[in-house]
């Protein structure tokens, strides 16, 4: 193949597909510097990689050797779900102000236009297939034209796109997310998992919209640019290669089930850390 090399891993969970795409992507994957390399940094390992998950709620969903813990990744969930941090976001009015240039729930759920009011994308999905379960155009993005090109820090998300289908008599919803570029052993995994609690959340929102229980299908995870950073090497090889040989599956991962409650006891905290983020 010429140029960047077009990855594909499917496995039946989070933990697992997320385990074998670097795997993959540590065999197949090219070599390409990037735009944050300091001199002495080795290029990145790079794909565009596809991600399928046939069960993303299947237990075991949490991967031990993603870098964080359950606290780290129910805080994750609430920003990307619950718009804990959305105060932290910049305003583009202002040249001084040098908070973050976006959150995805800010982007997702409150989208905005110059002079117009903001757009609740992740409703317009839910009711666009409450009212047409086949439509094609049940959809969200995150890219600001006007923006996003000249930002120091551009969304990485892209689009979520989802779709109902009939299935032994029950809608089954299917979601597809697009990102640009992926942190593959940074970032990816938190993605995924949060992502999919914003999948479960649209799969309740239509179901209380329609009255039909609605079921999760299969999620797509595509990012054009999927890669592992040269200054990430030697921590990866030897965290994460390292311990594929010294420890089973069961070993490495974690059931969500099984911390889901720690994970909530963390809320309380987890929201005035939020609070507190921007003060000075």
């Amino acid at each position: 193949m010429k140029g960047i090399p077009v990855l594909h891993v499917e496995a039946d969970g989070i933990a697992r597909a997320w385990e074998l795409s670097l795997i993959e992507l540590h065999a197949k994957g090219c070599n390409v510097k990037t735009e944050y390399d300091k001199p002495d940094d080795p290029p990145s390992k790079d794909a565009t990689m596809l991600i399928t998950v046939t069960d993303p709620l299947g237990e075991p969903m949490i991967h031990k050797d993603f870098p964080g813990g359950p606290a780290e990744l129910q805080e994750y969930v609430m920003e990307v779900c619950d718009g804990i941090k959305d105060h932290l976001v910049r305003d583009p009015n202002d040249a001084k102000d040098t908070r973050w240039e976006y959150t995805y729930h800010q982007r997702l759920f409150q989208y905005a236009v110059p002079t117009l009011k903001p757009f609740d994308q992740i409703e317009t999905i839910c009711q666009k297939l409450a009212k047409t379960s086949h439509t094609r155009r049940a959809q969200a993005i995150t890219w600001k034209v006007w923006e996003d090109n000249d930002c120091y820090d551009p969304a990485c998300l892209q689009s979520i796109w989802c779709r109902l289908l009939e299935e032994a008599g029950q809608p089954v919803l299917s979601m597809n997310v697009r990102f640009r570029s992926n942190d593959a052993y940074k970032a990816a995994f938190m993605n995924i998992f949060a992502l999919v609690q914003l999948q479960k959340r649209i799969a309740t929102r239509i179901t209380e919209l329609t009255g039909r229980a609605v079921q999760l299908g299969r999620y797509c995870h595509l990012a054009d640019s999927y890669h592992i950073y040269g200054s990430y090497f030697k921590e990866f090889e030897g965290r994460f290669l390292g311990m594929l040989q010294k420890r089973t599956f069961e070993q490495r991962t974690l059931r969500y089930e099984d911390v889901r409650d720690m994970m909530e006891e963390a809320t309380p905290v987890i929201l005035e850390k939020a609070r507190t983020m921007g003060k000075g």
